[in-house]
């Protein structure tokens, strides 16, 4: 088909104030490709923007045609995909500020104009993870709290305030007003975008997005497709550059009837969260259907849709119908917007009625919301899900078990263990005390239902004279301000802060790893009793060495249920049978006496979602008056300091050569780590506190700052010389090259030295030899944090060799210019023999093709040589491009500069 008859599929629909052109999926039908009906939503909205963006040069005829002919059986083939927008917060942001900044002085290096390098579509970054609970339990915690961090992040925020000054169409919401995702379903997102054509014409078109936090998710609560990527990857996309992607399987998610009393959202999450991993969506997109939506909050379907990551979903979405209109005009957006979304759905065929048939799908499996039951997810992984009366004994049992993802391997003796929490009293604590409990995270404060069942817990138990334990480090977080507004209408807030649920701040704290510091006499008695203690949060993540060092078992929860845990003092209770406490006449007093009804919920649910609430709170969202204060200086380049312990120039495109390098053997490696399954971007990439014996506290301290104020990893994410010695550091990583040993340990060959990873990592690059890295399954799961690739090639690491890997980090090894290579079907690193202090050849060349077999020898001390196959995991033809110019960004730099040659003469 021509480019002329793709360009007669724009056609005239009323927008409901006037006049307007789409890109109709309807007329494509017409033209012959008579399955688009059937094609799942997600399917149909890409296939839009192939079609809206088709070209004949980046986006053809085939890329069209591929996705019209979807075969949801055995989908093939690979789209370039250009989403509306980019958003970002500040832990994943900064370094995507940074490399933009970098990529405009190496500009201006090659020749070049430094303007040219701007983001070509909007980009939001939303201030929200920089917040750390130092203080809580207070009625001054907030205020404190929102001091410090601008006293720790200054620096950070004034770059980020040049780049809003330097650069087009980037805005950045200030610290304090909420978090990433909710500010984006509650505000940012805007249903549908526009734009004026060449020919004059006014076209409309989907609300589409990356973001560079995996729970972008959320979004798709709201039908707006959105997902997770790298910063490399995101970066890119606000540089014009389509991302390549294969097309996806969709697994459809039938959902029936609907919830029991007492039933939250976050069971029915924690239940969809299980279910899904299990039955395996790793890389493939994932809808909802069926006559169950009908019983569905908007905010329950987000709290669903943000944790995809957990189930390993690309995204979970859920298609816009009347609940999200509804959604949209409570929560402030204007008639006339809601009534254009409305009317662009509905003549698109994008919008679900009750009697919208099933689209096909690849897979199918089925719930019926009316069996789910209350539930936590723990001790390490969000999708190890606990029924509520078997959490007692799943916890007793993880205490001995040897399971890397499950237990503590304790043993016998060590079940005794006791510690003694000395604050003004004694009290003795013993392994299952909760010293963590946080209201926190997008996944929930962004559901009115559970916050409210939280504040309802909290009256109640008070009413009846429950208090909670004083080693408890209690806190309220919430994912915007209008929470705490609504919860004060309902008269709940009093209730919070008497139990110590006093709010903290607004941003993701807990949830990744901001956490603060435990009461000294807390962290004394853990230390003393060599205590397994616990945390109990209503967030997304829980992995290990994430929430606090001390605290190792860690349970996600609905809000009622923090609270509800925060009173008992304990994980070691069965809260169904066993009493939580004792009310003022000593009768025994039961989970079910303080549980909240639907009716309770339903008394303040009409208020708390009011259109003057959103107005109220998202007026002035981009201006406080701490953020306002902050000078700005510079001009179109950034001024790099030296002397800057947290923004850094990247060595990534210093001495950059105009052309790249064809791609050559990887000869005389050596492995830096080897690591067993499930190794998390946690793992990998620095987070969470800095230690004063790591090489970054000790770089830290070289330059000049105190331990005090070392801040975290995440708000040094602009210095590379912090990150690359954090990289592989976390306190629970096992490098099994150096056994017997956590955290960021290896050892060096050929002398068997064990030393830090990143000093044998220098000690290597000396040398000039090359490293490899060995895992096993579903390497690099969770959050898509760049700097588990950055700090990889830092390090000198330009293969890893896996049995498996999570889709958003084998995507940022390619755009890094790292080598991902997968064992073939059955083999393993153990399997193969391999024991890490080998020798490593591998025979890659310039006409290394996506998906090849790649040899790979490894010579073993004694001269023995293992030889076997591995996959190259570079997936697509583009991303070879990516990996032979050492990354995408150098790729886009390259492209950028020729173009402003070609301008230029």
């Amino acid at each position: 088909m021509s480019q002329n008859t793709f360009q007669d599929t724009k056609t005239e629909f009323d927008t409901g104030s006037g006049k307007a052109q789409l890109y109709s999926l309807k007329k494509l039908e017409e033209f012959g490709y008579s399955n688009i009906s059937k094609l799942p939503f997600t399917i149909r909205i890409l296939l839009e923007a192939v079609l809206r963006e088709h070209d004949d040069f980046t986006i053809t005829d085939k890329d069209v045609e591929l996705l019209a002919n979807y075969n949801a059986k055995s989908p093939e083939g690979e789209i370039p995909y250009k989403p509306s927008r980019v958003v970002l917060q500040d832990f994943t942001g900064v370094p995507a500020v940074v490399d933009l900044a970098a990529l405009r002085s190496a500009m201006k290096r090659m020749g070049g104009s430094p303007q040219s390098i701007n983001p070509q579509v909007p980009v939001d970054l939303v201030i929200d993870h920089s917040v750390q609970v130092d203080e809580f339990g207070q009625e001054y915690a907030f205020m404190h709290n929102v001091e410090k961090e601008f006293e720790r992040n200054r620096e950070r925020y004034e770059f980020l305030k040049w780049g809003q000054k330097a650069f087009d169409n980037f805005r950045v919401v200030p610290p304090g007003r909420g978090i990433v995702h909710q500010v984006n379903l509650e505000y940012l997102a805007q249903g549908v975008f526009s734009r004026e054509e060449d020919d004059g014409s006014t076209v409309v078109f989907p609300d589409t997005l990356v973001g560079t936090d995996s729970h972008t998710t959320m979004i798709n609560g709201l039908g707006i497709l959105g997902w997770g990527v790298g910063g490399i990857e995101a970066e890119a996309a606000m540089l014009g550059q389509p991302i390549h992607m294969l097309v996806p399987e969709v697994v459809g998610m039938e959902l029936t009837g609907a919830l029991r009393e007492g039933i939250t959202a976050t069971d029915l999450t924690l239940t969809v969260t299980q279910m899904l991993r299990r039955h395996g969506v790793v890389g493939k997109f994932v809808e909802f259907y069926g006559e169950g939506l009908q019983n569905m909050s908007l905010p329950d379907r987000a709290t669903i849709a943000n944790m995809s990551p957990e189930y390993g979903a690309t995204m979970g979405f859920f298609p816009m119908d009347s609940e999200s209109m509804r959604y949209m005009r409570r929560t402030g957006r204007s008639e006339e917007q809601v009534t254009l979304i409305e009317n662009y759905m509905r003549a698109q065929g994008l919008f679900h009625t009750a009697d919208t048939p099933a689209p096909e799908y690849s897979d199918t499996l089925k719930l019926d919301l009316g069996e789910v039951e209350t539930s936590l997810a723990g001790p390490k992984l969000p999708h190890d899900r606990i029924t509520l009366p078997n959490m007692k004994k799943t916890f007793e049992s993880s205490l001995t078990s040897n399971d890397p993802t499950m237990g503590f391997n304790l043993a016998q003796e060590e079940l005794a263990n006791k510690g003694t929490f000395k604050n003004g009293q004694e009290i003795e604590m013993t392994h299952g005390d909760v010293v963590i409990a946080a209201i926190t995270s997008c996944t929930n404060t962004s559901n009115p239902s559970v916050m409210l069942g939280a504040g309802i817990v909290a009256k109640k138990a008070l009413e009846k004279g429950l208090t909670v334990p004083p080693y408890v480090k209690t806190s309220l977080a919430p994912g915007s301000r209008v929470v705490t507004d609504y919860l004060e209408e309902a008269g709940l807030t009093d209730y919070m802060d008497q139990l110590g649920f006093n709010l903290v701040g607004y941003g993701c704290t807990t949830c990744i790893g901001n956490s603060g510091p435990l009461p000294p006499a807390v962290e004394s008695a853990v230390k003393e009793g060599e205590l397994i203690v616990a945390g109990v949060l209503s967030g997304n993540r829980n992995f290990e060495g994430r929430i606090h060092p001390y605290v190792k078992a860690n349970y996600l929860a609905s809000p009622p249920l923090v609270v509800a845990y925060a009173l008992a003092g304990t994980v070691d209770i069965d809260l169904e049978d066993e009493p939580i406490g004792r009310d003022k006449e000593g009768n025994e007093v039961y989970l079910k006496d303080i549980w909240p009804t639907s009716e309770e919920i339903a008394e303040h649910l009409d208020s708390a979602i009011r259109p003057e609430l959103f107005d109220k709170q998202y007026g002035d969202i981009f201006n406080s008056e701490e953020w306002d204060a902050i000078p700005v200086g510079g001009g179109e380049l950034y001024e790099w300091k030296e002397e800057s312990t947290y923004i850094q120039e990247p060595p990534f495109f210093v001495d950059m050569g105009e052309e790249p390098e064809p791609i050559t053997p990887i000869d005389g490696a050596r492995a830096l780590v080897k690591v067993g399954d499930s190794i998390t971007t946690d793992h990998i990439s620095p987070a969470g506190n800095i230690g004063i014996d790591t090489p970054a506290g000790q770089y830290l301290m070289d330059h000049g700052v105190e331990p005090a104020d070392f801040n975290s990893y995440g708000s040094r994410r602009g210095n590379d010389r912090v990150m690359t010695r954090g990289t592989f550091a976390n306190v629970r990583f096992k490098n099994q090259l150096a056994p017997g040993t956590e955290g960021g340990y290896t050892t060096y060959f050929p002398e068997d030295e064990v030393t830090t990873i990143y000093d044998a990592a220098m000690r290597y690059k000396e040398q000039d030899t090359p490293l490899v890295a060995l895992a096993g399954t579903q390497y690099g799961t969770g959050s898509s944090r760049d700097w588990a690739a950055k700090g990889t090639i830092l390090l000198g690491v330009e293969a890893v060799i896996a049995t498996s890997y999570e889709r958003i980090h084998r995507s940022n090894l390619v755009g890094m210019g790292v080598l991902p290579l997968q064992f073939k079907e059955g083999e393993s690193a153990d399997a193969l023999g391999l024991d890490g202090s080998e020798v490593f050849s591998i025979d890659v060349s310039d006409d290394l093709q996506p998906r090849d077999l790649v040899p790979v020898k490894a010579q073993k001390e004694n001269g023995e040589t293992v030889s076997f196959e591995a996959v190259c995991r570079i997936d697509t033809p583009v991303e070879i491009d990516y990996y032979r110019h050492g990354g995408i960004l150098h790729y886009v730099l390259r492209d950028y500069h020729k173009a402003d040659q070609e301008k230029q003469s």
